[in-house]
């Protein structure tokens, strides 16, 4: 595996791997790998003859008061693990490569990016959509994988390559791989080794509360309630504050307040500690 660190030696590499028409899969992480990057990395190996696999904590998409300082970096740790899945090409630009001092582009993609977190996280969705450009045209992957979890970033980032007439990727090779869980169901996250081990604990209570959620709503019971008691099972469960609880329609994020739903995501944000835990699940009303 090469690991480069300049637009140039990006250039060079990936003209190597396509010299014989290979197909070329990119999976964008900010490092601190765990599961769920393996998961997209296998998915990417299952549809592609490379993988490139970005490290870059972004800072674009980090707010006030939010942790850039702390995010968790092991670029060392990262390197072999990429090594061991057979990833070809590691691109792990310095900041200065990515935002020159003349940087002054931002990309916002109001329509999916207004509501849950982007009320929540302002400018967050600006920063994401903008490196993730970026990514996709030093790359330029035929197909680029993302984890559901972050299910609002992944129609955040969909919507950006069909606005903008992306090619590579476009659109309709972006794709989601379903959310990486740990035994008791909490959704894997560089975040969660924040949790203190009582918070870590209680986190779990996250994924059965949104279960029983989802199964209410499923077997057509009243979404309001459902969510109602979502929201009180985490309050007494032990989360400090809830940013939403929400069930939104999978492709438009529209908020859904009644019976019958179309096929939907319940999707969650609340805090634990100081750690703010995000989760998704799908809803399909039973026949």
């Amino acid at each position: 595996m090469q690991t480069v660190k300049s637009i140039t030696q990006l250039k060079d590499s990936l003209k190597e791997l396509r010299s014989d028409g290979s197909k070329i899969g990119l999976v964008p992480t900010m490092g601190a790998l765990h599961a769920g990057h393996l998961a997209l990395i296998r998915e990417g190996l299952s549809k592609c003859d490379h993988i490139v696999a970005s490290i870059f904590v972004n800072p674009t998409q980090f707010g006030e008061n939010e942790d850039l300082d702390a995010y968790p970096r092991q670029l060392e740790e990262d390197i072999a693990i990429l090594l061991s899945e057979g990833v070809s090409l590691l691109w792990a630009p310095p900041v200065h490569e990515m935002y020159p001092a003349s940087f002054g582009t931002t990309i916002s993609v109001n329509r999916y990016s207004s509501d849950f977190c982007g009320i929540h996280r302002p400018g967050h969705f600006d920063g994401v959509a903008t490196i993730v450009c970026k990514l996709f045209n030093q790359v330029e992957p035929d197909i680029a994988f993302f984890g559901e979890k972050d299910f609002q970033q992944l129609v955040v980032i969909r919507s950006m390559a069909r606005d903008l007439n992306l090619s590579r990727p476009t659109a309709d090779k972006i794709l989601g791989v379903p959310t990486v869980r740990e035994e008791d169901g909490l959704a894997m996250s560089s975040r969660n080794r924040y949790l203190s081990r009582e918070d870590r604990n209680s986190a779990s209570i996250l994924p059965k509360a949104m279960r029983l959620a989802v199964e209410k709503i499923e077997n057509r019971g009243c979404p309001s309630e459902a969510l109602e008691e979502l929201r009180n099972s985490l309050l007494h469960g032990g989360f400090t504050s809830v940013d939403y609880i929400a069930l939104a329609d999978s492709n438009s994020l529209e908020r859904i307040d009644s019976s019958p739903v179309p096929p939907s995501r319940l999707l969650v944000a609340a805090h634990i500690g100081g750690t703010r835990l995000i989760d998704n699940m799908k809803v399909e009303l039973k026949e």
